[in-house]
């Protein structure tokens, strides 16, 4: 399956169905600034300054926590039921530097929820691959050509013919450039846990959580 993310849905995959996106920040942000407003009210080195403070803390622990939390069980479910799941490597930290979409991009986590894919693909021992996210968005999936859109386009219109929703050609297009990719050869995949995944980053085993906890609902 080939995963291709957006902020109005999380993801579309190539059999064009979407996973909206849950907006965990988005739907706290109003308790978040009244807590806030209730910290700023407060006596700076007394003792409900602190308790607002700890309140505001804990609040915006909740809203991690349950971030993760879907994000986990989401990357658990694409990889438990395909063998082989495809996605963009974007870089995220280039994206954000769009300041009228960075807030929304950072809320989303795609990153995290890429590390997670490739944890259960190491634990489960499936294959999940990632490609540069080049012209993905802009090649048709029939014919592949490039057909160039903005942004607030979000249909796909080729002259052969092919009309679909945008993300599910790019998702189609990811998965198609994987298999290319590993048909030549590609990255090499192992299902082994290493302390280092192919991104670099320290493998999500070795957390202090436990795979228990991890592979638990």
């Amino acid at each position: 399956m080939g995963l291709d993310v957006g902020l109005s849905h999380f993801y579309t995959d190539s059999n064009g169905n979407k996973i909206d996106n849950p907006r965990h920040l988005k739907k706290s942000e109003k308790q978040l600034k009244r807590l806030q407003k209730q910290v700023s009210k407060k006596k700076k080195g007394s003792n409900s300054r602190k308790k607002a403070i700890k309140k505001l803390g804990r609040k915006h622990l909740l809203v991690s926590r349950q971030r993760k939390d879907w994000l986990v069980k989401l990357a658990r479910c694409v990889v438990q039921n395909n063998d082989l799941v495809a996605y963009e490597k974007l870089t995220v930290k280039n994206m954000v530097k769009n300041h009228c979409l960075a807030k929304s991009i950072n809320s989303a986590s795609w990153r995290t929820f890429f590390d997670w894919l490739e944890y259960y693909g190491r634990v489960m021992g499936k294959i999940v691959y990632g490609v540069a996210p080049q012209y993905t968005s802009q090649e048709c999936p029939n014919c592949k050509v490039i057909v160039k859109k903005t942004l607030s386009q979000r249909t796909h219109i080729c002259e052969c013919g092919c009309v679909m929703d945008r993300d599910e050609a790019g998702a189609i297009n990811i998965l198609a450039k994987a298999l290319r990719e590993l048909s030549r050869g590609g990255q090499s995949q192992t299902s082994s846990l290493e302390l280092v995944n192919a991104n670099g980053h320290i493998n999500l085993c070795q957390l202090s959580e436990s795979l228990a906890d991890k592979l638990g609902g």
